[in-house]
C-alpha cells in the first residue's frame, strides 16, 4: 500500500476565545491574524514534510482554501514547488486545485512548473470547492460543474498537444503552447475527490480518472465504489486497487485510551468550529428537516446509507468526547496501538478496495512537537506494516462482475 498524509495546515493558534460558543465568525477580520504564526506555521509544516520524507512515506495530501484558519494553503501549486526543494522522494497529492475558481491555463502552467521543480513528483487533483469560497471569487455556484468540466478539458489539452486552441462558454483560447510543459509525460496522474454525488463519479469514470474517498459508513463506501466501477465500465475501464485512494483519519499511541487523551482537544477543535468556518452561521435552533427522498446525486445510494451521504454539518460541529471516545472504542476511528492501527487501517483499506490510504494525522492544528512526535510514531511502528501490504481486489467491483 501507499501511504499519503493529508496536511491541512490549519493556522498555528487555537483561537480559544471562540471555543464556547463552537463559531468562528466569518469573515474572520484581519485584526486576528499574526503574521509571526502564519509564517512558523508554514515553517513548521515544511519540516514536518522532511521528516515524512526521511521516513519514507509515499507522499503528503494537500488541499485549497481560502480566507480561513482552516487551511492556509491558498495555493497547493506553490506549496508543492517548495516542498519539492525540501524533500527527495515525497509525491505531493494535490487534492486539490479549484478549477471552477480559477483561469484553467495558469493552473495547467503551475502545475507543469510545480512538476519540473519536483522531477516528476506531483499527483494532480482537482476538485470544485465549497459554496463559501464562490462567493469569495464571485463565481455563481450554479455554473460550478460546468466550469469544472470545460476547465478540464482545457488543462489537458494545454498538457497533450503541441499547440492548442478552444472556445467555450468560459474560457477562450488560441494557438498556445505552454512552457514549461509537465516533467511526467503525458501528464501527471489526475484524482477526483468523492464526496458522493453521482456526476462527479460519472465525470471520473469517463475520463478513467482516479478516486480519493472519504472512509465513512462500511455501506456507503460499497455504494460508491460500486457505482464508480460500473461508470468506468460503461466507458471501457475497468475498476482496479490503484484506482483508490481512502481517506481516514489514524492516531499513534500507547492505547485507544492515550490517543483520546492526547488527541481529542485537537480533533474537537477541528470538528467543532475549525471546519465550519464560512459554512455555518453561529449557533442557533436548527428546524427540524422536511423529510425527503435521495437527491438526484445520491438516487444511486441504497436507503440505508442515504443519512451517511447527506453531510449534516450541524451535527457533526455538535460531536462531543463522549461521541469521540465511543467512534474510538467502536474502531470507528484509527485511534489506538500500533498494532490496532495498522491492523484496522489494513483491514478498512481491504473492505474499501484501495491500494492508498490517505491520513489525517493532524486535524485542529496541534502543537508542532506533538505533529512530529506523531509522524515518528505512525514511521516507526505502522508504516512498514501498511507498505509491505498489497491490495489486489476490489470487493464491490467483484460483487458486480
Amino acid at each position: 500500500m501507499k501511504v499519503f498524509v493529508f496536511d491541512l495546515l490549519a493556522y498555528g493558534k487555537h483561537f480559544d476565545s471562540f471555543k464556547t460558543d463552537k463559531y468562528l465568525p466569518y469573515p474572520l477580520p484581519g485584526a486576528h491574524f499574526d503574521p509571526e504564526i502564519a509564517a512558523t506555521t508554514y515553517e513548521e509544516h515544511l519540516q514536518a514534510w522532511e521528516e515524512m520524507d526521511r521516513l519514507g512515506f509515499d507522499g503528503v495530501g494537500l488541499n485549497e482554501h481560502h480566507t480561513t484558519p482552516h487551511g492556509l494553503m491558498n495555493s497547493p501549486n506553490m506549496m508543492a514547488a517548495v516542498g519539492a526543494q525540501r524533500t527527495k522522494n515525497l509525491k505531493f497529492l494535490l487534492l486539490g486545485n479549484l478549477l471552477p475558481l480559477h483561469n484553467p491555463l495558469r493552473i495547467a502552467e503551475e502545475l507543469a512548473m510545480a512538476d519540473c521543480l519536483s522531477r516528476g513528483r506531483v499527483m494532480s487533483g482537482f476538485a470544485r470547492g465549497v459554496p463559501r469560497e464562490y462567493k469569495v471569487y464571485d463565481v455563481p455556484m450554479a455554473e460550478s460543474r460546468a466550469r469544472f468540466e470545460e476547465a478540464y478539458e482545457i488543462i489537458m489539452k494545454a498538457w497533450t498537444e503541441e499547440k492548442f486552441s478552444f472556445e467555450g462558454k468560459f474560457w477562450k483560447f488560441k494557438d498556445v503552447s505552454i512552457w514549461p510543459r509537465p516533467f511526467q509525460q503525458p501528464y501527471p496522474q489526475v484524482w477526483i475527490p468523492f464526496t458522493g454525488s453521482k456526476e462527479t463519479i460519472d465525470f471520473a469514470g469517463k475520463h478513467n480518472l482516479a478516486a480519493v474517498l472519504p472512509a465513512g459508513k462500511r455501506g456507503l463506501t460499497e455504494d460508491i465504489v460500486g457505482y464508480y466501477g460500473k461508470s468506468l465500465a460503461k466507458h471501457g475501464h475497468r475498476l482496479t486497487s490503484e484506482h483508490l485512494c481512502l481517506f481516514t483519519d489514524a492516531y499513534v499511541a500507547d492505547s485507544k485510551q492515550a490517543a483520546i487523551d492526547e488527541y481529542s482537544p485537537y480533533y474537537l477543535y477541528f470538528t467543532q468550529i475549525l471546519w465550519h468556518h464560512g459554512s455555518l452561521s453561529g449557533p442557533k435552533p436548527q428546524p427540524p428537516a422536511a423529510p425527503s427522498g435521495p437527491s438526484p446525486s445520491h438516487d444511486y445510494i441504497r436507503p440505508e446509507n442515504q443519512a451517511a451521504a447527506a453531510m449534516d454539518r450541524e451535527k457533526i460541529r455538535n460531536i462531543t468526547l463522549a461521541d469521540v471516545e465511543t467512534r474510538v472504542n467502536g474502531n470507528q476511528l484509527a485511534w489506538g496501538s500500533p498494532k490496532e492501527v495498522a491492523e484496522q487501517l489494513i483491514e478498512a483499506a481491504e473492505h474499501g478496495g484501495a491500494n492508498s490510504i490517505l491520513l489525517n494525522l493532524n486535524v485542529g492544528a496541534l502543537p508542532h512537537e506533538l505533529f512530529i512526535e506523531q509522524i515518528r510514531r505512525f514511521g516507526r511502528d505502522v508504516l512498514p506494516k501498511l507498505q509491505a501490504h498489497q491490495i489486489s481486489k476490489v470487493p464491490a467491483a467483484l460483487e458486480d462482475a
